[in-house]
């Protein structure tokens, strides 16, 4: 005999429960919820906790982030007033002075050559060779060719760079605004050229230059009371990789010293 009820027979109360907790129970779910929020941080509801032990942050409202301020750069070569005054002290203040530089694994070059020098060179920072002297490997040769070619010798020469050492990727612009360029203007200062070689468009806005008018309209220097004749070109490294840019300088530095 089949005890099965017709799906026509309705189901009394008992059994429509019965069937609700089978299919509950086959879909997995065996425990009750509630669908009010409940604090279990609540003091009220955690009456073994200390009273003076409050939650990290009040459920629903995120913890307050604490954003450390950058520290303030400092300006190159720090105070100006305190800057050396004679160019024998700035030279040893070059290698020493924390502030000129942010460190680095290559050494810090001092300049080269003695005060009021026919030409002073500027080039933008130390060849990755250098370990004592400015300018000792395959540029340094080269600038020596121009300059043997010019009939510049070493007595007449200042060799400066606007780096201390061989930095890789240096920030120029940001340098520049930190105030890189006084301590330029004071080196400058300091040797008192009659002429100046600026070798770098990267430096040449530490000088007052728009890098955008190109080295033909690079103005004389003009510092405390002194005008300077300044010839301005690409750096030694293009120089070097480029006959076209050779020959333009070299016509340029045929005009200018014959001016």
């Amino acid at each position: 005999m089949n005890d099965s009820k017709s799906p026509s027979t309705p189901l009394t109360l008992a059994e429509e429960f019965a069937a609700a907790q089978v299919w509950w129970q086959d879909a997995g779910v065996d425990q009750d919820y509630e669908d009010v929020a409940k604090n279990w941080l609540a003091q009220d509801d955690a009456p073994d906790m200390p009273r003076n032990i409050q939650p990290a942050f009040v459920a629903g409202e995120p913890p307050e982030k604490k954003i450390a301020a950058a520290p303030e750069r400092q300006k190159p070569g720090g105070a100006g007033q305190d800057w050396p005054t004679d160019l024998a002290t700035f030279q040893s203040w070059w290698l020493a002075e924390p502030t000129l530089d942010e460190g680095g694994s290559f050494p810090r070059i001092p300049p080269r050559g003695k005060d009021k020098p026919a030409l002073m060179v500027i080039v933008a920072e130390p060849e990755p060779q250098d370990s004592d002297t400015l300018l000792s490997g395959p540029l340094g040769k080269f600038l020596s060719n121009i300059l043997a070619a010019a009939d510049i010798g070493a007595d007449g020469l200042y060799l400066a760079s606007a780096l201390p050492r061989h930095t890789p990727m240096a920030d120029f612009p940001r340098l520049h605004a930190d105030g890189l360029a006084d301590v330029l203007h004071h080196h400058i200062k300091l040797a008192e050229p009659q002429r100046m070689c600026v070798l770098g468009r990267n430096i040449w806005p530490l000088l007052g230059h728009d890098v955008a008018q190109g080295a033909a309209f690079l103005p004389d220097f003009d510092h405390e009371g002194r005008s300077v004749p300044v010839l301005g070109a690409e750096g030694l490294a293009e120089l070097l990789r480029s006959t076209a840019r050779r020959e333009r300088f070299w016509r340029r530095w045929l005009q200018w010293t014959d001016g």
